[in-house]
């Protein structure tokens, strides 16, 4: 029997019992406007968090899951988070790149892990921690993840607005830069899926153009970086902790972009997709940026051993002003190439616009009736103002950032890999369907006519208590600019560590009682 026909089983036997079933909250044709018609004709996607039937999971195109995350992050926001080891924790170019390359291999693992479960549920990302959080619990989770991706479409579209208005030569403001980086931005996200994933598939060719001509420019004065004194270990795991925070927080919306692939696709191909995609992407322009800021900086350097304007334009222009600066050289050639850098930070705010909209109908579920791609207008009127005003406090603003979103996610990502190894995997499938109906194996983890029933989830105490609890210990592991814990003093910023290992503990213990309550999952 199908997939199709055992879910329709499921929910028949299901009403025939008395369980009250909501039926998939997808506006039916007859519903839309005119407007919405014309939109979905030229393409536009209106699908929010409803799973996808496994019907219509029919893409192949696999290989375009690599330049989806590959071009989201080969711009400018990876290579100034790559700046904070030299400039906020003051590491050597040898440590900054130790600790880039060896916590991005590891880091990168949950996103593209989770990206997995995507061809085989159906669900967006956020839909599918339902099943450890609960209908109601995962609302909390949400707000938290929506403030993350608001965060970091903020401190893209700061950079990407400084960036272009540093080629003007003060003809254009930070702000008016900002503004044409969101509106394009907008124009990538309200298309959808479709139009999103092209774009990303060409649009890290260019950026990649520039950063090459951005190291044969000034890659000669790289030879002279001076030597460092080793770099206590608390600022190495502080460091550390600000790089974790840069690349887990993907990992809430991970499977948001492989809902509509074949559910017969290797889960290892995807993964490694996925991670190939982060990680080189990532990794490449972190260490640049950690080898550009650490010359620009060195106070032991000769003139003539880098250009003098270097750090004047670092510290008037921020990392843009640095990087129009090296390509300063070229001429008009030059500024043509700083536009381009300027603009790559836009599949990155249209991929975290595409999925503010789904986190948007989880916090207020009625809103699920409202089509996807008004969301993105939303997310652009709640960004644009505040990445204007925060524009001239950015590096504080990315330092502390990037150091506290990673407790959360931390925390978010031990409960999910917890749910899934040692309660959906371990369970009989006679817990969620009639003895004689089977599903596949991933519909028996993750019944898909559960996703919206509030009485079939989990009661979501469980997950929301191991969230909060390890807090107790993280708050004195964290070492922030404002706060630094008394744990943190002696071993730098371990909180995002700790957040992993004692949220999964606590909620093994917890979800393993209310299992026992409960009778089920």
């Amino acid at each position: 029997m199908s997939v199709e026909k055992a879910e329709d089983r499921e929910t028949d036997i299901k009403k025939r019992e008395g369980v009250h079933v909501r039926e998939e909250t997808v506006p039916s044709a007859y519903s839309y406007n005119s407007l919405t018609k014309r939109l979905l004709s030229w393409g536009v996607e209106s699908r929010g968090i409803s799973p996808v039937p496994p019907s219509q999971r029919t893409d192949t195109s696999y290989y375009k899951l690599f330049f989806l995350w590959f071009s989201m992050n080969l711009n400018i926001l990876s290579f100034s988070a790559g700046t904070l080891g030299p400039v906020a924790y003051g590491l050597g170019i040898r440590e900054s790149c130790l600790v880039i390359l060896f916590f991005n291999a590891l880091c990168c693992a949950p996103p593209a892990y989770f990206a997995t479960w995507g061809p085989k549920l159906g669900m967006r990302q956020m839909v599918q921690a339902r099943y450890s959080f609960g209908y109601y619990g995962v609302i909390l989770v949400c707000v938290l993840n929506l403030i993350g991706m608001i965060g970091f479409c903020i401190l893209n579209a700061i950079l990407g607005g400084q960036t272009l208005a540093s080629v003007a030569d003060g003809n254009l403001t930070w702000d008016a830069g900002i503004v044409i980086v969101v509106v394009i931005s907008l124009t990538l996200s309200f298309c959808g899926y479709s139009i999103l994933t092209w774009y990303e598939r060409i649009a890290w060719f260019p950026v990649l153009i520039v950063y090459l001509v951005a190291l044969g420019l000034g890659g000669k004065y790289l030879n002279d970086i001076p030597a460092t004194e080793p770099a206590p270990a608390s600022a190495i795991l502080s460091f550390a902790s600000t790089i974790a925070g840069f690349v887990i927080t993907y990992s809430p919306l991970a499977s948001d972009f492989t809902i509509y692939f074949n559910p017969s696709v290797s889960s290892f191909k995807i993964f490694l997709y996925t991670y190939l995609g982060l990680l080189i992407s990532i990794v490449s322009l972190q260490c640049l940026g950690a080898a550009f800021s650490a010359v620009a900086l060195a106070p032991s350097l000769s003139p003539s051993s880098v250009p003098a304007n270097w750090a004047q334009s670092y510290s008037s222009l921020s990392v843009g002003g640095l990087l129009n600066t090296i390509l300063a050289p070229a001429g008009h050639f030059g500024d043509f190439l700083t536009v381009l850098l300027s603009l790559s930070v836009a599949g990155n705010i249209a991929a975290s616009f595409y999925s503010i909209g789904f986190n948007l109908q989880l916090v207020m579920p009625m809103l699920t009736v409202v089509p996807r791609y008004v969301f993105s207008v939303v997310a652009t009127a709640i960004i644009l103002p505040l990445a204007i005003v925060g524009s001239h406090i950015f590096y504080d603003a990315l330092e502390d950032f990037l150091g506290l979103i990673g407790y959360w996610c931390s925390a978010f990502i031990a409960i999910l890999l917890v749910e899934h190894f040692f309660f959906r995997k371990r369970c009989s499938p006679s817990n969620f369907v009639s003895r004689t109906e089977r599903l596949s194996t991933w519909t028996n983890f993750y019944p898909p006519t559960h996703w919206n029933v509030p009485s079939l989830l989990p009661s979501g105490l469980s997950a929301v208590a191991a969230g909060i609890l390890p807090f107790g210990l993280i708050v004195p592991s964290m070492s922030q600019i404002w706060f630094t814990g008394p744990i943190a003093e002696k071993t730098g910023d371990i909180g995002f560590e700790v957040a992993f290992v004692l949220a999964g503990m606590v909620y093994l213990c917890l979800r393993e009682m209310e299992v026992r309550y409960r009778g089920r999952l």
